[in-house]
């Protein structure tokens, strides 16, 4: 396919973006053309559209950005044999090598050489996008666009949620962001005995709610710890997920969590952080394990089972709906808060 596109690029090394029209990408013998039908709004995206220490350190401009997205397959390399043109798909962002150590002991999504779409290559917030054919997700088509575009971020939620066991567990969600909002789902969905949403936002608290949260703390107002504790009779949370990235919230967490209990981290703190690594890691027993986007093809597997079974239900958390000719009212939304996920329509 030739022509050209809208496209939403970041175009300069500077706060903003521009719509313009640029060239459609060309495939290769081993990759997939997708025309985009619905595109999601990431926290990285905001961070690359507001240009803040991490984008400017990481990103070159000028690029297509974005990479939240599904859609129809509308052209194959010579070499595709796993999807078809007319398929409804997803996509695994990360691009990887297939050949350093990590990807030998198939923790691919850890790979040494990964490379990002919407990051260290084209993104999706444009008309078509170009990825290789073992990136891509096959669809249900009866699975609305706009739900299957949050399916890679929800990978995050379940990924972080279920790298140990939740059933029967007070489950407490640190940040409720989109993916903390997705991660209250998904320990409900999963078993947990109490999920415990902590945020300042009295906006997502009530999404939190909406996706499941039996308990709502206003760390603005209370002291989180003793809320998890009181929640949990004194004893502290079994499982804590911390979304948020905050130094104090992480402080915050490592005191909340339970003696032998678990502490998953997805939130990226901008600085280092101190922790009382005495009295609240190694005296505790606490195992923590850090969270980077999601096993491939595993976690794909769950977050495909838990939206066809219904048990996670993610239309509460689509707060808005826009055109990509509406990026600025999207991405400003983003920055206040006051939203759950921000999807275009392409």
């Amino acid at each position: 396919m030739s022509g050209t596109m809208r496209a939403l690029v970041k175009h300069h090394a500077g706060e903003g973006a521009v719509l313009k029209q640029v060239p459609v990408p060309e495939i290769g013998p081993n990759e997939v053309l997708i025309q985009v039908k619905a595109t999601s709004i990431c926290g990285t995206d905001v961070h690359i559209y507001t240009w803040d220490e991490w984008a400017a350190g990481r990103v070159r401009p000028p690029y297509v950005f974005g990479h939240e997205f599904s859609g129809v397959v509308v052209e194959v390399g010579e070499h595709v044999k796993s999807v078809k043109v007319g398929d409804h798909v997803s996509a695994e962002t990360h691009i990887v090598c297939g050949t350093c150590s990590a990807c030998r002991r198939n923790d691919y999504h850890v790979c040494l050489n990964t490379r990002i779409i919407g990051v260290d290559r084209d993104g999706c917030f444009t008309e078509y996008v170009a990825l290789p054919e073992e990136n891509l997700w096959k669809n249900d088509k009866s699975l609305p666009f706009e739900i299957a575009s949050l399916m890679e971020p929800m990978g995050n939620a379940v990924h972080t949620t279920l790298s140990g066991e939740v059933t029967g567990r007070s489950v407490a969600v640190v940040g409720c962001g989109p993916i903390g909002l997705m991660a209250v789902a998904v320990a409900k969905a999963a078993g947990a005995s109490r999920v415990i949403a902590l945020d300042l936002n009295e906006y997502r608290l009530n999404l939190a709610e909406a996706m499941g949260a039996t308990h709502l703390v206003r760390v603005n107002k209370e002291d989180p710890v003793q809320a998890v504790k009181t929640v949990t009779r004194g004893d502290g949370a079994d499982v804590v997920l911390e979304m948020s990235g905050h130094p104090v919230a992480i402080r915050q967490a490592f005191a909340m969590v339970t003696y032998g209990g678990r502490v998953s981290m997805l939130g990226l703190p901008t600085r280092p952080v101190e922790l009382d690594i005495t009295n609240d890691i190694v005296f505790k027993g606490v195992t923590i394990h850090g969270i980077t986007g999601r096993r491939m093809y595993e976690t794909w597997e769950q977050t495909s089972g838990l939206l066809e079974s219904g048990r996670v239900d993610l239309k509460p958390l689509i707060t808005h709906r826009l055109s990509l000719e509406d990026f600025e009212e999207g991405f400003e939304l983003m920055k206040s808060g006051n939203c759950g996920k921000v999807v275009f329509s392409v």
